[in-house]
């Protein structure tokens, strides 16, 4: 499924609980809906095994989707037969989906107290340090006009 078409489902969950989501999934007329909604079980199922195995302390009832994207995957070119001996090249998109589910504080407002589906938990603002990523400029070489 192309990431666009993906892109329109993840907008309807994003930010909801997750039973909210869940029902929405449920509901959704888009073909790729059931696929996001495997996704979203599934990261709920890591959360209750964070809370069961790893100890930390997770209420699977104040559970948001916190974040859903859907990137560009690889892209497979496919040739489609044409009139008269052609063939028409077309691409066949792919998506990753990334989801990420975090609990609300106690009294619902958008404190975070943990976050499952990304590797590390977000930090107090005040704890948080800028980075500063200088990025390397790539030199081409010119073109020699000809004369």
């Amino acid at each position: 499924m192309s990431p666009q078409k993906a892109r329109l489902v993840l907008e309807l969950i994003k930010g909801k609980r997750v039973e909210e989501a869940l029902n929405t999934l449920a509901f959704a007329k888009k073909r790729i809906a059931p696929k996001i909604e495997k996704l979203v079980r599934s990261a709920v199922e890591n959360a209750n095994y964070l809370s069961g195995e790893k100890n930390l302390d997770v209420d699977l009832d104040n559970l948001y989707v916190k974040h859903a994207v859907a990137n560009d995957g690889p892209r497979m070119k496919r040739i489609r037969p044409a009139p008269m001996g052609r063939a028409y090249r077309y691409v066949r998109r792919i998506a990753h989906i990334e989801i990420a589910l975090a609990e609300r504080g106690k009294n619902g407002a958008g404190d975070l107290a943990t976050v499952v589906g990304e590797e590390k938990a977000a930090a107090p603002a005040s704890a948080k340090k800028k980075r500063v990523v200088a990025k390397k400029k790539s030199v081409g070489k010119k073109a020699v006009a000809k004369k």
